[in-house]
């Protein structure tokens, strides 16, 4: 039986305080006396403290003396929190009514799910599906991740299509509700990826040890998105794309056979940029690639610790979601063929 405010909802903060400002009170207003609310701080050079220590003194604080990233400052945080459950929540994300018991009842109905995630809007668009995380997370056989109601950039509107609660690849890092125990098992997230992708690596693990990672939509929750990086950032590609390789050549099975066909598609994407204007971006992709080969022995070590087995393979996408989005011009989740 799961005790009375067993759930702690963890929200990472670097110089976010018009972040806090403006979300943290919802996720206050809909506690429904279920979850603590703690907010690790990245070595935040602004207000943030000093603000929540004043306007909401409720709220407890896990203070770091540095920016550890995504990864590292969550990690070192939940060392500090003991709860049950974890909620890792972002800073720009508004909370509805009632949204965390779906969530909780998901996980306690079965012992095998041990993290899941809401339903993603878009906090500006609230008719619409959010780049991050959308209604689950996917990833074909050559490592690409896209979403139930995202495919690459294209974002899909909500008209209650993917109402059900399901078996997803990857849940999303900006609403993540896991098992504590399960994460500590896993030692957590990886601290080496710094931010993004680091969730996919995550529930990556997780399944390879026969767990479970689900979407219930009966939770929704709105997003603002790219608070930290914006959508197009050279530096957001080069860490999409270097913690991309990284996480296929820890956890694929078939990881040789899937980063030699990689390099010739994120090639045509380098040429892309290049022909759309945008350079920086181009060549934030080849840093991520020279960065992620002299990171090679440093991944494989990882590797070899952990179990990689085949049978995940049927919880991928078994096609190209690049051939499906450009070349067969498939846009919505709901088109694509799994058979």
């Amino acid at each position: 039986m799961i005790s009375e405010r067993n759930i702690a909802v963890v929200i990472l903060n670097w110089n976010g305080k018009d972040f806090l400002a403006k979300f943290l009170p919802s996720v206050i207003e809909n506690n429904n006396n279920l979850y603590h609310i703690y907010v690790i701080d990245n070595g935040s050079t602004d207000q943030s403290i000093e603000f929540l220590k004043s306007t909401f003194p409720e709220v407890r604080l896990v203070l770091l003396d540095q920016n550890l990233g995504f990864a590292g400052g969550y990690n070192e945080g939940l060392k500090k929190i003991n709860e049950e459950y974890y909620v890792l929540l972002n800073s720009d994300v508004e909370v509805k009514p009632a949204w965390i018991e779906p969530l909780l009842d998901l996980c306690k109905s079965n012992s095998n799910i041990v993290a899941c995630q809401p339903k993603i809007l878009a906090h500006d668009d609230k008719n619409s599906f959010e780049y991050a995380g959308a209604a689950g997370g996917y990833m074909d056989h050559l490592g690409y991740p896209f979403c139930r109601g995202r495919i690459f950039d294209q974002l899909e509107k909500d008209q209650l299509q993917y109402e059900k609660a399901q078996s997803i690849f990857w849940a999303t890092g900006c609403a993540l509700f896991i098992k504590k125990d399960i994460f500590w098992k896993v030692s957590g997230l990886d601290t080496d990826l710094f931010a993004h992708q680091e969730e996919i690596d995550l529930c990556w693990r997780l399944q390879n040890l026969g767990y479970e990672i689900w979407v219930e939509p009966k939770s929704t929750v709105y997003h603002v998105g790219g608070g930290t990086l914006n959508q197009g950032s050279p530096n957001k590609d080069y860490l999409n794309f270097r913690n991309n390789l990284i996480i296929i050549l820890k956890n694929h099975p078939y990881a040789y056979r899937v980063l030699s066909k990689r390099v010739f598609l994120d090639l045509l994407a380098m040429l892309k940029l290049i022909i759309d204007g945008k350079s920086k971006n181009a060549f934030a992709i080849l840093r991520a690639y020279k960065d992620f080969i002299n990171s090679i022995g440093h991944t494989l070590s990882k590797r070899r610790l952990s179990s990689v087995p085949k049978s995940l393979l049927s919880t991928m996408y078994p096609k190209s979601i690049v051939f499906q989005f450009y070349a067969k011009g498939i846009k919505k989740f709901k088109d694509l063929n799994w058979l």
